[in-house]
């Protein structure tokens, strides 16, 4: 009995040691935590336009001059033409706490917004073979809604299809990765299968329905009424309007669902899941930023768990930004089979409205910012 009680008593000393010592952990992280908006207050001598947010929260995005970048010797300078936001671009400027430790405590380390780009290539540095000055290309860069970045050369840049617009190309990069990861890599997508998008209408989701067709696949889109037609001009052989049908309520199974949008129970998927299916769990598609945001993100690893135990696979995934993966896209625009649909535009002056547009959750396709 004497040894249960100090070993709870050393246990407890412990626990709260470790306790004082991750709270002055976080005490000085948060007080310590700066990023380069001091730095680069003073007036630069060959000034571009850029979005930055000095602080947290969406009302912080702010419209500055900063000093043209010059590229390094494996580095790509692109006058960007286009750039597009996603939901990822509102969450990591409000700064969750549960992402603070990684994005900065008290401010954001990383001052530049967007990610999608595309533009035209202006200046290579000395060791870049694969580009040349003149070249329109696209890809994905931190800071991409900007009149410059620049990019390396050997990661997550490719040539622009000449069919597709700046704007459309530009809204690609992390919509159609993740579309593309989903249901490729992790859908293990086959033709010939019965495959449902829940989410067709969004960024990531018309992606999707494209490259599920292009894949061979039996696709059913799931979406409002006001977006039927759209998800049927992109390929999808059905259409379900959520707010007349519930697609877990039907006699239809599906070999794959891509799931952005998770707003069923694991059990009711499980129900239109074919016996060995698998439900990709494309996180929380084009929805924005919401108070239910972090709990759909909870469910979906709950999901992903769960289905350890049954034949039907639930699967979560992050996209990864590759050169590869981009040219598989753009070989898929230039033959025709994917299509970007940009839903409004806007310019760098309106980034604000932009993202707010895209965060009340009813943007069909793409939110896209121009630079002149």
């Amino acid at each position: 009995m004497k040894l249960v009680k100090r070993i709870l008593k050393w246990t407890g000393i412990v626990v709260l040691f470790v306790a004082l010592v991750s709270s002055l952990w976080l005490f000085v992280a948060y007080w310590k935590s700066t990023n380069d908006c001091g730095r680069n207050a003073t007036a630069p001598t060959n000034p571009v336009k850029a979005i930055v947010n000095c602080e947290y929260g969406a009302a912080n995005l702010q419209l500055r001059e900063l000093e043209k970048p010059t590229p390094m010797d494996n580095e790509v300078l692109v006058r960007v033409r286009a750039a597009s936001i996603n939901p990822v671009d509102g969450h990591m400027i409000r700064g969750s706490w549960l992402m603070r430790p990684m994005s900065g405590m008290r401010k954001p380390k990383n001052t530049r917004f967007g990610t999608d780009y595309s533009g035209i290539v202006e200046a290579i540095g000395k060791d870049v073979t694969n580009f040349k000055p003149g070249e329109e290309v696209f890809g994905a860069k931190n800071g991409a809604v900007a009149d410059y970045i620049c990019v390396k050369a050997d990661r997550a840049v490719v040539m622009k299809p000449n069919n597709v617009t700046f704007e459309q190309a530009g809204s690609v990069a992390v919509a159609g990765l993740t579309a593309l990861q989903g249901l490729r890599d992790k859908g293990h997508i086959q033709a010939g299968q019965k495959v449902l998008i829940n989410g067709a209408s969004g960024g990531v989701g018309t992606f999707a329905v494209q490259i599920a067709k292009a894949f061979g696949a039996e696709v059913t889109g799931v979406c409002s009424t006001r977006n039927v037609d759209l998800v049927r001009s992109i390929g999808a052989d059905r259409v379900i309007d959520y707010t007349k049908e519930d697609f877990t309520k039907t006699d239809q199974r599906y070999d794959l669902i891509f799931d952005l949008v998770g707003n069923h129970s694991f059990s009711e998927r499980r129900n239109v899941l074919t016996s060995n299916g698998i439900c990709v769990l494309g996180g929380i598609g084009g929805a924005g930023f919401h108070p239910g945001m972090w709990g759909r993100v909870l469910g979906n690893f709950k999901a992903a768990f769960q289905s350890k135990f049954t034949g039907q696979k639930f699967v979560t995934y992050i996209a990864k930004l590759t050169k590869d993966d981009l040219n598989v896209l753009r070989d898929l625009m230039q033959s025709g089979k994917v299509a970007p649909v940009i839903d409004r535009t806007y310019k760098i002056g309106e980034t604000q409205a932009a993202l707010r547009y895209l965060e009340e959750g009813h943007a069909h396709g793409k939110v896209v910012i121009t630079l002149e």
